[in-house]
């Protein structure tokens, strides 16, 4: 189990580092075209996915605190229920289905480093 969260972790990590960047470094004109809100919402959501990235990797990582990986995790499914109502929103109920799933992948994480292989015991 440990190796499957690890897998998923990275994964999801390098997803949020990348999405999180772009809404960083990408002008707002860009940003804000096809999404109906402010931009610096949309670049506070990008720092909290950056953040949110780093936290699935650098505390169990660099083993300081690695108990924060279950709560950054859990803070980016919160992320993911936004993106799912605002897709949603949107019209485009078919393409909720990749919030959900990386929201889901990100609860799994933050059950599993929770409950069932947490990295704090070792």
């Amino acid at each position: 189990m440990n190796y499957a969260l690890w897998i998923v972790q990275a994964l999801l990590a390098l997803l949020f580092l990348f999405a999180g960047g772009m809404k960083l470094v990408l002008p707002l004109e860009a940003l804000t075209g096809s999404i109906p809100m402010p931009g610096a919402f949309l670049r506070f959501i990008g720092v909290c996915e950056v953040l949110g990235g780093l936290g699935l990797i650098l505390p169990s990582l660099l083993r300081i605190r690695p108990g924060l990986t279950s709560p950054a995790a859990a803070r980016l499914v919160i992320i993911m229920i936004g993106a799912i109502v605002v897709t949603v929103q949107g019209g485009d109920v078919l393409t909720a289905v990749i919030p959900a799933v990386v929201g889901i992948l990100a609860a799994f994480i933050a059950y599993g480093r929770w409950r069932l292989a947490p990295l704090s015991a070792r």
